[in-house]
């Protein structure tokens, strides 16, 4: 039997799938959280109970209204939008001229509400959320047996992360949301209306965490601290990534999955921390970001 570091390497690919799946959900939450400071410039500490409130609406969705999976990939990241628009259009507005850490804490204390009403509600245990039929089964590729639904995961995923950054890096409406966000002014000046560009872009990148957290729930207990869990690593990979740079998001959030779930393998003591050891290094060759500006 082939080995690599005294390990098989059944084993380590298998291992290397797995860390595929987490490192397709970080890429998705941390694409969101890169849309919304990339161009709005806010420290979005919301992120996490946005990604939660999705996954409970999927939940309300299906065990109160009835409305299935596919269903509930459209209405969750939707209601989750509104919402997002509101919190924008009512708070967010006020802050924008202010420091950075005014965002951070209004969107601290806006999770920590939501954290709360969702405990208070559903209580400390985990929902489970039914894997959709036609999603049910296993791959066999050899070298371990893939579940479907986590297969979905990733091509769902990477295409949604490749779709939002073509948009923004490589169309008009990209274009045109990056110089809103660079000269408000001179874009307002050409006819366009520039809080409505903000308004949708905060509600997009909120349903992004939404959509995330409807594809979590199948694979995932659905409970008020799933958001407060993964956001601090989701915001250790958009500092690696670089602050604000969608591509570095993406690449950073697959990268990082594989290698924890490599290091699981190798010094599994170690597989909690190697994405903050990685963070520091990373923060003191190139301050900036792997994909970040200086």
């Amino acid at each position: 039997m082939t080995t690599i570091f005294g390990l098989p390497v059944s084993v380590i690919l298998g291992q290397l799938m797995l860390g595929l799946v987490n490192g397709s959900f970080y890429a998705l939450l941390s694409l969101g959280l890169a849309v919304i400071f990339g161009l709005l410039g806010v420290v979005n500490f919301a992120h996490g109970a946005m990604y939660m409130l999705g996954a409970y609406a999927a939940y309300i969705a299906l065990s109160v209204f009835g409305i299935n999976y596919w269903a509930g990939l459209i209405v969750a990241p939707l209601v989750l939008a509104i919402l997002g628009i509101i919190i924008e259009r009512l708070m967010l507005t006020r802050i924008y001229k202010l420091d950075q850490l005014y965002s951070f804490l209004l969107t601290f204390g806006l999770a920590l509400i939501a954290e709360g009403l969702m405990r208070q509600q559903f209580g400390s245990s985990g929902q489970s959320y039914p894997v959709p039929a036609a999603l049910q089964g296993v791959y066999n590729l050899g070298f371990m047996f893939l579940p479907v639904y986590r297969a979905w995961v990733i091509v769902a995923s990477l295409t949604i992360c490749f779709v939002t950054w073509f948009t923004i890096e490589r169309t008009s409406l990209g274009a045109t949301l990056r110089a809103a966000t660079e000269n408000a002014s001179l874009v307002q000046a050409f006819g366009v209306n520039v809080p409505v560009i903000v308004m949708l872009t905060y509600g997009a990148g909120t349903a992004l965490a939404a959509l995330a957290g409807v594809l979590a729930a199948p694979v995932v207990q659905v409970n008020a601290l799933m958001g407060s869990s993964i956001v601090i690593v989701v915001f250790a990979v958009v500092v690696i990534g670089g602050m604000g740079s969608i591509l570095g998001s993406i690449v950073s959030g697959v990268g990082l999955g594989l290698i924890e779930g490599f290091t699981k393998v190798l010094y599994p003591e170690a597989s909690n921390i190697v994405v903050f050891v990685i963070m520091a290094l990373v923060l003191i060759w190139r301050p900036q970001g792997l994909f970040g500006k200086s």
